[in-house]
């Protein structure tokens, strides 16, 4: 999505100026007809003025209050499904400028268990995903310690407790890799959510199982289809630089028009 934020701001910026333009010289020459008539207003002129108040508005509303965004894989299953249609609050951690997301007005932090979309820091330099918008769930806060070992996940030596939905074949959304699975409702501070995990690793382990520690102004981020997500496990903590906001609602699925409405635990 940062080329469309891209194009939104340079847009908003070029029709703000030719609008200030007109304004403050052109408006007041054209009046004294020193200029142009009256009804000879340039096109670019007549677009400014027209576009320029709708701009301003999308951008506001995108970069300060709420965002959609579409979930393309499957890493958040059963929470979130591929083709989900989500909401994002973009102040809930702070009011973050468009593009830089340099935060500008501090408000709020992630909280245990929050479900937050932010921007991918990559493997590496030469990650080509670097900068994509991720959404996860919020595991581990700054200076926790976190373990992870067979679906069961221990933060500061105290394991939480599972309460099995059932067993069923799952995934990461595509039919190639559904395996024998459990899902479970897992309470993470305030959010009750469900997980899944594949039968096999809870029994013999995953190469997601380690221990972590979170470092001051990091998160550990984790996805609730815990064998089937990329998550901080595998590339790392996430810095509070990079959060983008906090995933709230479901307001479409062209798929499945039962989830629209439905708020993310």
């Amino acid at each position: 999505m940062r080329w469309f934020e891209i194009i939104l701001v340079s847009l908003t910026l070029v029709s703000g100026l030719l609008w200030a333009l007109d304004r403050w010289m052109l408006r007041k020459r054209r009046a004294e007809g020193s200029l142009l008539e009256r009804d000879e207003i340039p096109w670019y002129i007549d677009y400014a003025n027209a576009f320029f108040p709708i701009l301003l508005a999308i951008l506001i509303l995108r970069s300060f209050i709420a965002e959609p965004f579409r979930i393309p894989t499957g890493s958040m299953i059963p929470t979130l499904k591929i083709g989900d249609f989500i909401l994002v609050n973009k102040f809930a951690y702070g009011l973050r400028l468009p593009i830089t997301n340099t935060t500008i007005v501090p408000i709020g932090l992630p909280a245990r268990g929050d479900v937050a979309v932010f921007k991918y820091p990559g493997m590496g330099p030469d990650d080509p995903d670097r900068g994509v918008d991720f959404v996860k769930r919020v595991v581990g806060m700054p200076g926790d310690k976190v373990s992870y070992h067979r679906g069961v996940l221990s933060i500061n030596g105290v394991p939480l407790k599972y309460q099995v939905v059932g067993q069923e074949s799952i995934g990461n959304g595509s039919d190639r890799f559904d395996l024998p699975g459990v899902v479970a409702w897992e309470q993470l501070g305030e959010h009750r959510h469900l997980v899944q995990n594949y039968i096999q690793s809870l029994e013999t382990g995953s190469q997601g199982d380690g221990e972590f520690e979170v470092p001051a102004g990091h998160y550990l981020v984790m996805g609730d289809n815990r064998d089937n997500s990329l998550d901080g496990r595998f590339w790392g903590m996430l810095p509070e630089a990079n959060l983008r906001g906090k995933a709230f609602l479901i307001w479409m699925n062209f798929n499945d028009f039962s989830r629209i409405g439905d708020r993310i635990p």
